[in-house]
Parts: C-alpha cells; sequence; structure tokens
C-alpha cells in the first residue's frame, strides 16, 4: 500500500468532466431568514453534485406534491432500464384501468401496445396519469405493489418526510412530501442521462397505434422561459397549490430548486429563477480530478510485461463553495501494491479530497492500461538484461 499527498495546484491542473453524484446533506452559507420570494409554501435550492443546501424555506414541512411525485414514478422507470429488466423498445399493453386516469394524459386506449420510450416521454413531457398507471401496472403488476417500491426508494434515499400513496399525483389521502426530500429525490432522478433525452422537448406528437396523433406540450415553461434549465417537474391540484422541482446548469455549476404551494403557476417559475439567479451569482464548482487526465507517478507492477503503468481517476470530482471563497483543499492518494494481470479501468487504489481538513470526497483510482502476466520468455529476457548490468 503506497500512500502521498497530491497540493492544489496539481489538483486544478486536472480537466473538466464530472461523472457520478456525491450523496449527501450538508449546507454551505444556507439561509432561511431572508426571503428571496413569496407566494409559496416550502422552497429549497441546493447544489446538485454535492447535495449542499444554499436556500431554504420551511423545507421540512410535509405538503401535498401533487404530479412532482412523478419524479419518483420515472426514477423506478429508469432505474429498471438501467438494469437491463426493461428496454425502450419494450411494448406495454395498456389497460382499462390505466385507460380511463383523469387529469393530464395522453388518451391511452384500453388493450393497446405503447412502448416503454412513448410512455417515459409522455410523464416527462405532459405529465401524462394514464402512462404513470400503465408503466407501474407492467413493471410491478399493480400500482399498489409499484407504490410500496416508490416508499422504499423513498427511504432508501433518505427521504423521511416522504409518503407515496399513488404513482400519479392525483389527490389520495397519506400521501405527502417536502421540498427537502423532493430535491433528493430529483437530484437522484436526473442522474438517469436518458431524463434529460425527454425533458427538453418542448412540442412533440404522441402518436397512437390507431393512428391517432395526441399534442403533447411541456409543462415545464422554465426550459423556454430560462435558458439554463434543461428539466423539471411540474404539479398542481387545489390542495397542493402550484408545485415544481427543476435543474439548470451553467459551466460546471448545476443546481436543483423545488418549490412546493406557491399561489399561481407563475410564482413558482419566478420563484424557481429567483433562486437560479442568486445561486449562479454566488456559488461554483471548482475542479479538483478530472477523470481524463492521469495521475504525475506512474505505478510499479510486479510480474508484468510492462515495470509501470499510468493511473487515474475513476471520476470527476467538483468542489463546491462560494464564490468568492477558496477553501482548502488537500488530497491524499492511496494506491495498491500490483501484481500483474491488469485490466484498463480496474481499480487500484482510492483519492481521498478533503476540504478544510474534512472529507469531502473519495474517488477510486483505476489503470489507464492493460499489463499483462509476463511469461517465461519475459523472465528470461528481464534475467538476461540484468546480468548485463
Amino acid at each position: 500500500m503506497k500512500k502521498f499527498v497530491l497540493s492544489l495546484a496539481m489538483c486544478s491542473a486536472f480537466g473538466a468532466a464530472l461523472v457520478g453524484v456525491i450523496v449527501r446533506g450538508s449546507e454551505i452559507s444556507a439561509f432561511a431568514d431572508d426571503k428571496l420570494f413569496d407566494g409559496c409554501k416550502s422552497a429549497y435550492l441546493c447544489d446538485y453534485y454535492s447535495g449542499e443546501c444554499i436556500y431554504k424555506s420551511n423545507e421540512l414541512e410535509r405538503l401535498p406534491i401533487a404530479s412532482v411525485c412523478k419524479v419518483m414514478t420515472l426514477t423506478l422507470c429508469l432505474d429498471a432500464l438501467d438494469s437491463g429488466k426493461i428496454s425502450l423498445s419494450d411494448s406495454v399493453t395498456v389497460s382499462a384501468n390505466a385507460a380511463g386516469m383523469g387529469g393530464s394524459q395522453v388518451f391511452l386506449q384500453s388493450g393497446l401496445s405503447y412502448t416503454y420510450d412513448q410512455l417515459l416521454k409522455s410523464i416527462v413531457v405532459c405529465s401524462a396519469n394514464d402512462s404513470c398507471v400503465a408503466v407501474a401496472e407492467s413493471l410491478c403488476g399493480s400500482e399498489q405493489t409499484f407504490v410500496s417500491k416508490m416508499n422504499e426508494k423513498a427511504k432508501e434515499l433518505g427521504c423521511g418526510d416522504t409518503l407515496f400513496a399513488n404513482c400519479t399525483g392525483l389527490p389520495k389521502p397519506t400521501q405527502y412530501s417536502c421540498a427537502k426530500d423532493v430535491a433528493l429525490m430529483y437530484r437522484n432522478l436526473i442522474g438517469h442521462e436518458q431524463y434529460f433525452k425527454y425533458s427538453k422537448i418542448w412540442l412533440e406528437d404522441f402518436n397512437h397505434p390507431d393512428n391517432r396523433t395526441t399534442s403533447m406540450t411541456n409543462t415545464n415553461k422554465l426550459i423556454r422561459r430560462y435558458p439554463s434549465c434543461d428539466g423539471g417537474k411540474t404539479g398542481y391540484t387545489g390542495e397542493a397549490g402550484f408545485c415544481l422541482a427543476s435543474t439548470a446548469k451553467r459551466d460546471n455549476l448545476r443546481l436543483v430548486s423545488v418549490v412546493l404551494g406557491a399561489t399561481t403557476s407563475d410564482d413558482r417559475f419566478d420563484g424557481a429563477i429567483k433562486m437560479f439567479d442568486y445561486g449562479f451569482a454566488n456559488y461554483t464548482n471548482k475542479l479538483v480530478l478530472d477523470k481524463d487526465v492521469n495521475l504525475p507517478e506512474r505505478l510499479t507492477v510486479s510480474s508484468g510485461k510492462k515495470p509501470s503503468i499510468s493511473v487515474r481517476p475513476e471520476r470527476s470530482s467538483y468542489m463546491f463553495s462560494k464564490s468568492d471563497s477558496t477553501p482548502n483543499v488537500t488530497t491524499s492518494v492511496i494506491l495498491n501494491d500490483l501484481k500483474a494481470p491488469l485490466s484498463k479501468g480496474e481499480v487500484v487504489g482510492k483519492i481521498e479530497i478533503y476540504k478544510d481538513g474534512i472529507i469531502y470526497d473519495t474517488v477510486a483510482v483505476v489503470a489507464s492500461e492493460d499489463v499483462l502476466k509476463a511469461d517465461y520468455g519475459d523472465n528470461l529476457r528481464k534475467t538476461a538484461e540484468n546480468w548485463a548490468l
């Protein structure tokens, strides 16, 4: 085992791509006393990558969230997609129960089959209740079983003030969440790359197997009003008011905002814009490690055709901070003793990143190249070279 420390200057020399999410709930100068905006019951703003809170207002108050609950419906579907349980081209036959859902819908026809791609897109773009129930029944056999999975996932993510009673958000007793939990769930959802293939669509036709067409318009008006916004989930019922979970990105900084119980539709969008503007004006994500740049030292490999290999971080890492602050950053690199054979991408150690002396992130170190095990001829040549010295 080998351990050494990289300086901040060395770390900052790495490039600029980020993969993965650090799921934590710490706060950086979060404030609740100074109102950024009025006209809602609860609000929350945080950094996507670290989860650090920037702004909060009644963030733990349990409230109905209407169709924002589809954040979790989509999460279970995209989890199933990523795990290979389903594919986008798989067909779902719509039940009479799913086709009969009220509220926002794409008017699915009972007995007809649609692809997961169509159904998921309609949920993201136009909040289709019928599509929600169709995918829930397809994945779990019934909406009730699917809702149990929604609650299990919420608990797994650490959402202590969330309870789902259906997969659509239509009014039903004993279901609620809070702004902080919604932010956590939405951060998890947007970690799925497929989500953004749907979330930026503004207007698109939904084509039915019986040659009907339903026009879909994105319920998230921020993708037209706010250039940095590339995703969001709206919700409205008379009980819940106007709700919105949304995300926006500038340079390396991606923010997540939540507005619950807004008085008007404009209030929820205006509130999100004010929070985003504040976050982008006052905070930044500074690069610490780049997954595409090798560490400066090559590692010695025993019993290999090569005497050493280059290594790199498995993913990039950024440090969230106020724009006018310079945190004290150190990195401890812990590397294993290596023996061939080794494959490119194989974990060979880790990098611990510290912010002001406190652990902030841990990133695996992986081999940047393959190393085959030395054979008899390699060992014979090596012996001959050593005799010649």
